[in-house]
């Protein structure tokens, strides 16, 4: 991203002076955003015309250390433009309108100015959301700023890469697969980029180096340049633990905070089982291009796209743009009561007043948490239970309330303890000899996925107020509707994930 950054801004930044409080903090996003500032060769004539002598030739020394627009559009050639603009009276003018048609051509993207004629002549060209002052700048640029980092389970570490040795023999598939890996390798260290890593011991056996970025994709075909949420090295070593499907969840969770749309990562498939490719086709990568090195670009949009949700059923919508779900009169709603133990190995992410095990700051996992996908066991009497349903999880014994939404994806009614943990295998907060007593009584395995905790938690005595629920529900239950989209809005459940 190229902005234009107007004469009177630099001088404010470069004059003897303080530099205003506002402008100090814009500089510093714009940094932190990797956004190229630039100035308009015109602009060296402005400060040319500065009648004190050593201000202009401090000024222009200063000028000399910012990139300039490279060959700008002429604007004297374009007569729609003069018209509708004005023609240039006067030198300031002439370098404003210079600024101004380098927008309206797209050789940068915006333009900051303090000038008070600049903003009118931008609406009449419908750049003014182009065109920002400092304060508009700081506003617009503060909303890109990456928010804070997701929260990861403590056995994943957010590390620099630069802290991660390369000789690692982790890295020795890569440095075969790809040519220059090491000079990459070297380059992100020198950015300072942060990644997720699990270590065995000392030696690495999971890695995700994500990037926040907004540019195009030189694939074949081009992907036009759009903010995504890049997945840029994504490899585990060792299976069990569910470390691939933890990456996208803390990915998904990224690009909800951050307002993206869309992630994607590049890979060479494998010819026999590619576990990357199978599990990222569980939730709704596609393979959408090839990048000229040969590897495969795996493209996922988070938001549904309603001529496609027309084509599929509400558990494919849920796989296809998770963590956006079906919830229309087409699927029924259940309330699920879920005790606290559970709750909190259950939903390890949801970890508003979750007391943290010991264990896990030693490196190991709480498995069914790292899942998207997880199974829930049940003697309720509810019947008529079926794929696609909403589930909301009602926390017991403590705290009261409804905490997460997630959608049924399997429906199996079991009596073999067998066969139930074929089923849920490590998607469960039982283990073998507890799965042996449940399958004493005929038991509901239902496997769903998590999409959502609850932005606003919703208390039983709100509920009893809003006529969901009579009372604490003891077992599963299903609500109207109606009452749904009560919790729906109390819960504050964003509406752009949500398909009916």
């Amino acid at each position: 991203m190229g902005i234009l950054i107007d004469t009177n801004i630099f001088i404010y930044r470069e004059d003897f002076g303080v530099v205003p409080k506002e402008l100090q903090e814009l500089l510093k996003i714009l940094a932190t955003l990797k956004v190229e500032i630039l100035i308009h060769p015109n602009s060296i004539t402005e400060i040319e015309n500065d009648t004190n002598a050593k201000r202009r030739e401090i000024n222009l020394s200063k000028l000399s250390t910012y990139p300039l627009l490279e060959s700008p559009p002429d604007p004297t050639l374009d007569i729609f433009f003069l018209d509708t603009v004005g023609a240039s009276n006067n030198p300031h003018d002439k370098i404003d309108n210079s600024m101004l048609y380098a927008v309206y051509r797209n050789a940068v993207d915006a333009l900051i100015s303090e000038d008070k004629e600049l903003p009118k002549k931008a609406s009449r060209l419908s750049l003014e959301n182009r065109v920002f002052t400092v304060r508009e700048a700081l506003t617009y640029f503060t909303k890109l700023l990456p928010e804070n980092e997701v929260e990861q389970p403590p056995a994943l570490g957010m590390e620099y890469v630069y802290n991660l040795d390369v000789s690692d023999h982790f890295f020795d598939s890569l440095k075969g697969e790809y040519p220059g890996f090491e000079t990459w390798f070297e380059k992100i260290s020198r950015q300072g980029r942060k990644c997720y890593v699990h270590f065995q011991g000392k030696t690495i056996s999971a890695l995700l180096i994500p990037k926040d970025e907004n540019e195009a994709i030189s694939c074949e075909p081009p992907l036009p340049a759009k903010r995504r949420y890049k997945l840029g090295l994504f490899k585990v070593e060792r299976g069990g633990n569910r470390i691939g499907e933890l990456f996208i969840k803390l990915a998904t969770r990224y690009c909800i905070s951050n307002n993206i749309d869309e992630m994607y990562f590049t890979h060479y498939a494998k010819e026999d089982d590619d576990g990357l490719v199978k599990l990222a086709f569980e939730y709704g990568f596609l393979n959408v291009g090839k990048m000229p090195n040969g590897e495969a670009v795996y493209l996922k949009s988070l938001v549904p796209d309603p001529a496609v949700c027309e084509t599929l059923d509400p558990v494919d919508i849920g796989g296809r743009f998770y963590p956006s779900f079906y919830d229309g009169k087409n699927v029924r709603k259940f309330i699920v009561p879920i005790i606290p133990k559970y709750h909190d190995r259950l939903f390890t992410d949801d970890n508003r007043g979750r007391q943290t095990m010991l264990t896990e700051f030693s490196g190991d996992f709480i498995v069914e948490g790292n899942t998207i996908k997880k199974a829930y066991l049940s003697h309720t009497p509810v019947q008529k239970i079926s794929e696609g349903d909403v589930l909301l999880f009602y926390r017991s014994h403590d705290r009261h309330e409804i905490t997460t939404l997630g959608v049924v994806e399997k429906v199996y009614h079991l009596n073999d303890a067998n066969k139930i943990a074929e089923k849920v295998k490590n998607r469960t907060v039982y283990d073998f000899k507890e799965i042996q007593e449940y399958a004493k009584k005929q038991t509901l395995v239902l496997l769903f996925r998590s999409h959502f905790h609850l932005p606003q938690q919703i208390k039983i005595n709100k509920l009893v107020e809003l006529k969901v629920l009579p009372c604490a529900p003891p077992t599963m239950r299903e609500i109207e509707h109606e009452a749904y989209l009560q919790i729906k809005k109390e819960g504050l459940l964003d509406e752009r994930y949500t398909v009916y």
